[in-house]
Order: structure tokens, then sequence, then C-alpha cells
């Protein structure tokens, strides 16, 4: 008896756009009630193949076939009818709708020919949020007032609004903390159980292994692995094949011994009603210093407080020994610091801009003369804080939102750089970067910091946090409890600690 088919099969895929050659030949077999991960650097061709597999994409030349049986996706709608759902990273609902309204947009209710609004769609909204965990986001909510995590919940309920038997999700676990993803991985599981097959993409190794059953490898466009399994493989061997060198989680020299000199930031009794408990720190030029915790721990906040985004219920923020306004970023910029936040596109970089005004928005007085901006000055600035960092491509002039993840972050990077900041603030460094790039941007801020910055670094990821940093404080629920050069810390030690919370 023959074996069944796959129930999706991409066979010799090639797309071009001008200049460019997305896909070379990609092949792509998925199982049904499998998790088949998508792996690959940032430009590696995963965004193309699955907006091919979507229907948003033409390919070029090759073949799809569904259940053995040979189809064209000639339109999202096309691919949606055959079982196809995706969720893009970039979530497509629309915030003045409600959860009711988006779930069913395109394909509402229908009786007697007509449009079904009201009860019925709420009551299949509610049975389709049930079903996956989450009853209590209700149908006639604005989804612009929801999460980021509930808002995926949604995005997922659309999707299982239609018959689906794939369901692609693209880094589904960027903006969710660690219960969120624990919640996202029991709906893989009931989904593949009941033989729906999903294609996962995401940057996390770590999930890949914890979540996946085999694993395709792109690289410049062509696929370097097929059907790898996901527990398995050496990670060794995975990074290999995406990066084409023998990238492994290694993380820049550090100094010996603690940089000499007098503190850069002091921070004396810092507190917020409800969120972190009075903080005590220093860091000195040249010394990068990590705060380590779980969500919820007071991390951000501590952030964005020393920042001047958030006014502090009580105490003080010093730059070389002078105390700054409470809750003025102004303050704070003026006095040298500098804040990469968490949600970069959101509140840092402003997407539709060109490289050079992201890098050059917080020192414009520099390129004003006399009500006018100098943009060949502008453009020079950029063009030299960009290169520092080896930011790529080198063309200051091109779009923020062309550049790929680590080179978004070193945009934000080379616009303090240009301020000449003595603080760097990073909140997440590496959320949304790819195996290659973050350690190309752990290389930058080690480099930053042997060039006399004093960097203050926040990551959910323990292991970037002891790799990085020369100290770590170790935070539960808002409050510090211990604190520790990291080369005497290890993972295990700083999850005790964050569970157990008791002060050392």
């Amino acid at each position: 008896m023959a074996p069944e088919p796959p129930l999706l099969s991409m066979s010799g895929i090639t797309k071009s756009f001008p200049g460019v050659r997305a896909l070379d030949g990609v092949d792509l077999d998925v199982q049904a009630g499998e998790v088949h991960c998508l792996l690959g650097q940032n430009g590696a061709g995963k965004s193309t193949l699955i907006k091919v597999l979507a229907g948003a994409h033409q390919p070029d030349t090759g073949s799809i076939r569904w259940h053995g049986e040979e189809v064209t996706l000639r339109s999202p709608i096309a691919a949606m009818r055959l079982g196809i759902a995706t969720i893009y990273q970039e979530l497509d609902l629309v915030e003045h709708l409600s959860v009711a309204e988006n779930v069913h947009l395109g394909h509402e209710p229908t009786a007697a020919g007509f449009i079904v609004r009201g009860k019925t769609a709420s009551a299949s909204t509610a049975a389709l949020l049930k079903r996956l965990g989450h009853a209590e986001i209700d149908p006639a909510r604005l989804v612009g007032d929801l999460s980021a995590a509930q808002q995926q919940i949604v995005s997922m309920a659309r999707a299982l609004s239609h018959d689906v038997r794939l369901i692609v999700m693209d880094e589904p676990s960027a903006a969710l903390d660690p219960d969120e993803v624990d919640n996202l991985f029991r709906i893989v599981g009931d989904l593949t159980a009941a033989g729906v097959a999903v294609v996962y993409i995401s940057h996390r190794l770590e999930e890949i292994r914890r979540i996946g059953d085999r694993v395709t490898v792109l690289k410049d466009g062509r696929a370097v692995a097929h059907g790898l399994p996901a527990k398995s493989t050496p990670t060794r061997e995975v990074v290999a094949l995406m990066t084409g060198r023998n990238v492994e989680y290694v993380f820049p020299d550090r100094p010996l011994s603690p940089p000499p000199g007098e503190p850069v930031l002091t921070v004396r009794g810092l507190s917020r009603q409800g969120e972190f408990e009075p903080l005590d720190l220093e860091v000195r030029p040249g010394e990068i210093v990590g705060l380590a915790g779980l969500v919820g721990s007071g991390r951000s906040e501590i952030l964005e407080t020393v920042y001047g985004a958030r006014k502090p219920t009580a105490g003080q923020v010093l730059v070389d020994g002078r105390a700054l306004r409470p809750g003025s970023v102004r303050a704070a910029v003026r006095a040298g610091l500098g804040l990469a936040p968490e949600e970069r596109k959101a509140q840092a970089l402003l997407m539709l801009e060109s490289v050079t005004r992201n890098v050059s928005v917080s020192s414009m007085s520099r390129f004003s003369r006399g009500g006018w901006i100098d943009r060949g000055a502008e453009l020079g600035a950029a063009r030299a804080a960009t290169r520092e960092l080896s930011l790529r491509p080198d063309n200051p002039s091109v779009p923020v939102r062309t550049l790929s993840g680590g080179n978004q972050q070193k945009a934000v990077l080379a616009r303090w750089l240009l301020r000449g900041c003595k603080v760097l603030l990073l909140d997440e460094p590496t959320r949304g970067v790819d195996v290659g790039a973050r350690a190309e941007l752990y290389a930058v801020i080690r480099r930053l910091a042997d060039e006399g910055l004093a960097v203050l670094l926040v990551s959910s990821e323990v292991p970037e946090v002891l790799g990085l940093a020369d100290r770590v404080l170790v935070l539960r629920e808002g409050r510090v409890v211990h604190t520790a050069p990291a080369r005497e810390l290890d993972e295990h030690r700083v999850l005790d600690l964050v569970m157990e919370g008791s002060p050392a």
C-alpha cells in the first residue's frame, strides 16, 4: 500500500524581485499533525516562502501540491479556502473593530444570503476563544484595547474560524512572556493532536527543540537542510547551517577586573510604588551591568524610570554625580543617557523614514543652520555612525523599515553613538534578531563598553545577561535578591533566585 502523500509539498520554488533572487529552488514538505520549523537568518527567504504559501506572492517556477494534488495559490483567499492560514509576526488585525468582527472579517456569518452580525458572530467567536483557552476575552471588545498576547489569540481564532488544516506561525512568541509561551505551546499541541499541521518560525532555538518535530533550514534563498529531527539535531549544527560558519552562543571576552574610575551612572533608593522597591546601583565607564528576572520583576520599569520615561516614587538618578530631574526624558538625554527600548519599531524607530533621519533625530541641532537643515552634514554624520557599527546595507538613505531586526537595532545604537551618550540603556537588545546577527550585536555592545560607554542591560534570556554583563542584579517581584559578578553565576543559580527570591 502506497504511503500517504505529505499534506503540503513545495518543490523547486523560485521567486525573484528586482535585483534579488529571494528563493532559489526551495523544497518543503509538511505532514499532517506535525510542527515543521522553518529556520534561517533574516534575509534567508523565510518571509518570501510563507507569502508564496499564503498566496500573497506567486512563484516564478516550481510546484505546490496539497494532499498530493497540484494546486495554484493565486491569492490569500485561495489559500484559505484550501485550509492554509498564516499568522504573521506583524498581526494584520483592525484595531477599531471588535474581536468578533476581526475573527470573521471577510467571511461574516450569513443566513438566507444576508450577513449576520451580533449574537451569531459573538457566539461563534466565544466558542473559538474557549477552544484556545481564553474564554475571558470579550468578543465585543475592541482589538486595539487588547494586549499583544490577546491580539495573537484573536489572530489564531480567526485562522480557526476557517476549516484550517495548516497554520503558519511567524515568530509567534516574540511578544509573549513565559506563561503566555506555555499557553501557545498548549494550543499548538491541541492543534497537532487534531491533525492540523503547523509551520513554526522562530529565532529561539530552544523553542524549536521544545515544540518542533522537524526542521528545514534556509540560507540565501536555498534550503540547506530538509526535515532534520528538531529535538536531536545539535544546536551547533543548526547554527552552522543557518550562518555558514560555526557561530556558537559564545560572547566576547570580558575584562578580568572591574574598570577603574568613578561611576558615571548612580541610582540611589529609586522606587516606583507597585512596580519595584528601593534600588541602588552603579555603572562605571566600560562596565556592563545586567538586570535578570522574570517578566513582572520590574526590569523594564527600572530602565524606563532611570531614563525618565516613568516618574519615580522616591530616589535619585545621578550622571557624573549630578542628580537628574525625576521623570524627565529631556534631562536624561541631555545628561548623556540613551535608551534602546524593547519595542524598537513602536517606541524608537520612525519606520517610514530613512536610516539617516532615524540616526540623526536626537541630534538635529547639530545640523540646523538658521532654521534650515544641512542635509549633507546630516547624511555624513549618519553614514559615519552606521559604518562604525557595520550596519548593512551601507546606504543610510534607505527606509529603516527595509532593514533586518539586527540592523534596525544598530540604527538605534547609532543614534545614541552620534548623540555622544555616556550611558546606554538596553531593553531586550536582541529580541527578533537571528543567531548570526546576535553574535554581531554582542560584539558591538562589548566594543562600545570597552571604548568607555556604561551599559545597563535588561534581557529575559538569562544566558544573554550572564554572557554579556560584567555584574548582574537578580530581581524578583520588584526587589533585588542577589548581586554578583556574572562569572560567579550560572543559569540554574539565577533561576533558583528568581523563583525563591530569598535575599543573599
